[in-house]
């Protein structure tokens, strides 16, 4: 079993708590003990401050081998933020596709035939709005930022897993509310067995969240490697596994022969 601050949640949390610049260049730069590594907010993988990394004959240093493996594993943070499911970007199919023909400098006209969406005026007021939101968007995190900053402020809430696949009123959980579910629902310890499967969804939430770092990211799981390991916190282990699924943070092969921690 893994301890509670497993990277199969942790990465989420530096993902959404990291800056404007971070999440342009993919990955981010910390500090624990005495050394320093560069994490990819992708995929979690780390490279070590004063290590050297290999790559086609070429030698790296850790802060340009991270940014070599955003591009060559991830096919550059562009394409990946674009990627993420409207419910997390707010961006429709239209405005998905006119953001890629900005990147690539298409003309108006150029744009509007490549997504076959009429005059270049068209382009021209979708480019237009989508600049407003821009302005929208900074004045919004500045007022956030201000409303948040202030003693005794409302507690935070916990990170939501990027790949949740329902962003609903189910995760709105603050740290005090989820750290209040667990001691609740796991008696002995986060890591230690279920009293019980509740049947409000955020409980559920909070519980799923918690489980799913009992799993680590990157490695493939049998059935019966992911059963033992929800033994271990219900008898009930096909209900947990059902709902880690349902719920967008375990993922598996359509025959279930192998799961994985969905990114």
């Amino acid at each position: 079993m893994l301890a509670e601050d497993n990277e199969s949640v942790s990465i989420s949390e530096k993902f959404w708590n990291a800056s404007i610049s971070e999440l342009k260049q993919g990955y981010r730069f910390e500090m624990r003990a005495h050394s320093g590594f560069y994490t990819c907010l992708v995929c979690g993988e780390e490279f070590e401050k004063g290590l050297i990394y290999k790559e086609d004959s070429r030698y790296y240093e850790a802060g340009k081998y991270a940014a070599l493996h955003v591009e060559q594993v991830h096919g550059g943070m562009f394409n990946w933020l674009l990627g993420l499911d409207k419910k997390l970007t707010g961006l429709t199919e239209l405005q998905k596709g006119l953001l890629n023909a900005f990147r690539h400098s298409l003309s108006d006209g150029e744009a509007a035939k490549e997504l076959g969406i009429g005059s270049t005026s068209t382009v021209r007021n979708h480019r237009f709005t989508l600049r407003e939101k821009v302005k929208q968007a900074k004045l919004f995190l500045a007022v956030m930022e201000l409303a948040e900053d202030k003693p005794g402020a409302s507690s935070p809430f916990v990170s939501i897993p990027r790949s949740a696949a329902m962003v609903d009123e189910r995760f709105a959980i603050t740290e005090e509310e989820n750290a209040e579910i667990l001691s609740a629902y796991f008696k002995q310890g986060p890591d230690g067995p279920l009293s019980e499967f509740p049947k409000k969804q955020k409980r559920k939430a909070a519980i799923l969240r918690q489980l799913i770092k009992r799993f680590e990211t990157g490695r493939q799981y049998t059935e019966k490697e992911v059963n033992a390991l929800l033994k271990e916190a219900s008898p009930d282990y096909v209900t947990l596994r059902r709902y880690l699924i349902d719920y967008g943070l375990l993922d598996r092969e359509p025959d279930g022969s192998t799961y994985w921690v969905k990114l």
